[in-house]
């Protein structure tokens, strides 16, 4: 069991690692903007964050395909015919899972929101750097969310054949330049890119393209943006729960704010609403913290009976069926609290704790089942 817990758990880790550093990090690591230790590092500071969804999922792959095994190849049948009942074999189980919530609570906690605030922020120092001085020759590159660069030559910051795109307000804008040059201005934290002899395309999602030639332009690019864009920790989701339990405490003791003595009634409604949001929005994060932390054990719970009784299947289908339904209802009641969190009458902080209930309840009634060969 541990050692198809450890195999599980790794297989998850990497593939929810695929997601978050193949797109960002790995990115800059092949076009030779980052360094191999960046994305050690920024590996690292991620696999805290992502074990809070894969150690929960390995716990309940691996009692699906332990226990598949276990009955399938009669070594139930034959600890029953020696007199051990299911749930004397399956204490050890039980107590693993119960070590794994002491884990996941930890990640999920503290450790998990605290590595994804320091990997935001070593992502944007790297895109901050990369947009400072190292804009290559021959690729393009995203020097901000909103603008896209390539020179065909970059000549210790003069540049020749210039191509910069942006997106801003359903409004996509098109230079190009035969020169240019690359001016950062540290105090403000700002890059500069003076182009000459340009010619500007402005094409509106709703309108007809503006064409514009210019002697000399230049394209701002705020640097700092890109820092603060990774940098809000003050976030709910990056916050870990003992400063969700400061920020609930600040929000609770806020003074209603004051309206003008014309306002409306819908703008007093959502005065008055504002606080409450704000409140059971944090509220939803702290039980969403608490109820991964008690997933596991709810997981090893169902995971038993459900591997016990698909042994009879010759494929894995069954088993990924049973994982696939438990994955789809525990993540789409959380799914479904985040998207409520915005209205308090629904009581979202209380519907995470549902798939955790729900899995203890039917496993424990399916786990009696098997014990007496049901």
């Amino acid at each position: 069991m541990v050692a198809s817990l450890v195999l599980t758990v790794a297989v998850f880790t990497f593939l929810l690692l695929l997601g978050n550093v193949l797109k960002e990090i790995l990115a800059l690591l092949i076009a030779g903007h980052a360094q191999f230790s960046i994305v050690a590092e920024a590996i690292v500071l991620l696999i805290p964050f992502v074990w809070v969804i894969a150690l929960p999922l390995g716990l309940l792959t691996s009692t699906l395909l332990v226990f598949r095994r276990f009955s399938g190849d009669q070594e139930l049948t034959a600890a029953r015919a020696s007199g051990i009942s299911l749930i004397s074999l399956i204490t050890p189980i039980l107590l693993v899972s119960l070590l794994c919530c002491a884990l996941s609570g930890w990640f999920s906690m503290d450790l998990g929101p605290r590595s994804r605030v320091e990997y935001l922020g070593l992502k944007s120092e790297l895109l901050e750097n990369v947009a400072k001085f190292q804009l290559p020759e021959g690729r393009f590159i995203k020097i901000s969310t909103n603008y896209t660069f390539y020179a065909e030559k970059n000549s210790g910051g003069k540049l020749d054949n210039v191509l910069v795109t942006s997106f801003d307000r359903n409004t996509y804008t098109y230079v190009e330049a035969p020169r240019g040059n690359v001016v950062f201005d540290p105090a403000k934290q700002q890059l500069t890119l003076n182009l000459f002899d340009a010619r500007m395309v402005v094409s509106p999602t709703n309108g007809e393209n503006n064409i514009m030639s210019f002697t000399e332009c230049s394209v701002p690019v705020n640097l700092g943006s890109i820092r603060n864009q990774s940098s809000q920790s003050s976030k709910p989701s990056d916050m870990t729960f003992i400063e969700l339990q400061d920020k609930l405490s600040e929000l609770q003791q806020e003074v209603p704010r004051t309206v003008s003595t014309n306002a409306t009634r819908a703008d007093l409604e959502v005065v008055r609403r504002l606080p409450e949001v704000l409140i059971e929005q944090v509220r939803v994060v702290m039980q969403r913290q608490l109820a991964f932390a008690f997933a596991p054990f709810g997981f090893a719970l169902l995971g038993i009976p459900l591997g016990i009784r698909v042994q009879r299947r010759e494929t894995n289908t069954g088993v990924a069926a049973a994982l696939v339904l438990v994955i789809v209802v525990f993540y789409g009641f959380i799914t479904l609290a985040n998207q409520l969190s915005s209205r308090p009458e629904c009581y979202p902080h209380l519907i995470v704790w549902v798939p955790d209930f729900l899995f203890q309840v039917v496993g424990a009634v399916l786990l009696w089942r098997a014990n007496r060969g049901v």
